[in-house]
């Protein structure tokens, strides 16, 4: 079985592309088979972009997006913001199509798109946010991983910004968040999807 946090370069392609409106701002995202929620924005990522964009009106800093899939979070922050975003993933399928979108969308001298196992290869520790929709099927060990060492990739008063399913371990990447970061924030819940956030004090 294919999984879109793994290679699998057998796999015959499949080109779609998904429209997205956000924030009176339209994109252009390429998919193919073996990426995560090929044929629309996932909802989960939808709603971290909408209560990321309600609560900050505009950012200044730099941006990492872990497991970022094809791109459809770090391109959107990029296009917004007009700052500099990181984008890494295992899947060099899904790079593909993040580099492939950063250029269709105009920000390919924004963002830099690059293989690594969660932080493996993330060599800068001051990032001023990082989001992610990590991949709840590659286990909580994973999952656990990617939020324990976010801390020592963010900047004093950096953000980590999470999104999870109640059903999917939100209450157990809550305790964590607040374990390694000494506070975590429920910013919304929409349909069973969590917002967290935790902030590096």
């Amino acid at each position: 079985m294919n999984h879109y946090y793994t290679n699998d370069e057998s796999l015959a392609h499949h080109y779609e592309t998904i429209p997205f409106s956000f924030a009176d701002t339209t994109l252009q995202f390429r998919t193919d088979n073996g990426v995560f929620s090929k044929n629309a924005i996932d909802y989960g990522s939808r709603v971290l972009l909408q209560a990321f964009y309600q609560t900050h009106e505009e950012i200044t800093g730099t941006l990492l997006d872990v497991g970022c899939g094809y791109g459809a979070m770090g391109i959107t922050l990029a296009k917004i913001y007009h700052i500099p975003v990181d984008m890494v993933d295992v899947n060099l399928r899904a790079m593909d199509l993040a580099r492939h979108n950063a250029l269709k969308n105009g920000v390919q001298k924004e963002t830099h798109i690059f293989e690594s196992d969660a932080y493996r290869n993330v060599e800068k520790n001051d990032y001023h946010y990082i989001v992610t929709n990590p991949p709840i099927r590659a286990g909580k060990k994973v999952v656990h991983t990617i939020l324990e060492e976010a801390y020592s990739h963010l900047a004093p008063q950096g953000e980590l910004w999470v999104v999870i399913q109640k059903k999917q371990g939100a209450p157990s990447a809550q305790k964590k968040m607040e374990e390694v970061f000494g506070n975590v924030e429920i910013i919304t819940k929409d349909k069973g999807y969590y917002i967290l956030r935790s902030i590096k004090m």
